[in-house]
């Protein structure tokens, strides 16, 4: 199915998170840094998507990059737009990202290998801060998201058969719990309820906001 059954620009707003923004201080690399190597305990958020593939078949390992890169204006957070034609998450907001293969030598190297093949990052490039945990999506995956920085200048190249266009979000706007809306809607498995980041003319959802959502966490912890 290229598209979900649904529209999530339609949906009404159930509630909004609401949680204060993470320090600007915090959204440094410098302290982004140092928070990774100290790891805090800290709770991430289960979501609705975990809870859909209880019973299935075992979810395939894959990886995403979470690239902040580093402007004079502060962190930005690096996203892709996939295109329209794909057989899955067809026009949608994500990570540069995909299923594990089995050369690859570890959840970090699938991250980077995939950020190379879809937008042309050479892993030069990043800085690999560390890793949030599992994230499990209905489409049956479990994701293991990559934090790195990104340290301009550097050039990137967009597949055109998988990516639409990448584009930058100030991360301190993904890292306020006011931008943080709670939508849901009823499916025929059930009641579904999740996360969007409405920025300008990008719908940030679904499993790309339920990750940024345990960023979010773990920054504030």
């Amino acid at each position: 199915m290229a598209r979900p059954p649904f529209d999530p620009r339609a949906l009404p707003v159930d509630a909004v998170a609401g949680e204060a923004a993470v320090a600007l201080e915090r959204l440094t690399p410098q302290w982004l840094r140092q928070r990774f190597a100290e790891q805090p305990a800290w709770q991430a958020e289960s979501a609705d998507e975990s809870a859909m593939l209880a019973g299935q078949r075992t979810p395939t390992p894959a990886s995403v990059l979470i690239p902040l890169v580093a402007r004079e204006a502060g962190l930005q957070l690096l996203l892709t737009r996939r295109t329209e034609h794909l057989s899955a998450h067809a026009g949608q907001i994500s990570f540069p990202g995909g299923r594990a293969e089995e050369y690859d030598a570890s959840a970090v190297d699938t991250a980077l290998r995939e950020a190379q093949e879809e937008i042309g990052l050479a892993r030069a490039h990043v800085d690999v801060l560390g890793t949030l945990p599992h994230y499990l999506t209905g489409t049956g995956f479990c994701v293991t998201p990559v934090v790195a920085l990104l340290q301009p200048p550097f050039e990137l190249q967009a597949d055109p058969g998988e990516v639409a266009e990448v584009f930058e979000v100030p991360l301190h706007f993904l890292m306020d719990g006011q931008n943080h809306q709670r939508l849901s809607v009823e499916l025929p498995a059930g009641r579904r309820s999740f996360y969007a980041m409405p920025y300008g003319d990008y719908f940030i959802w679904g499993a790309t906001a339920g990750m940024l959502r345990n960023l979010f966490h773990f920054l504030r912890a």
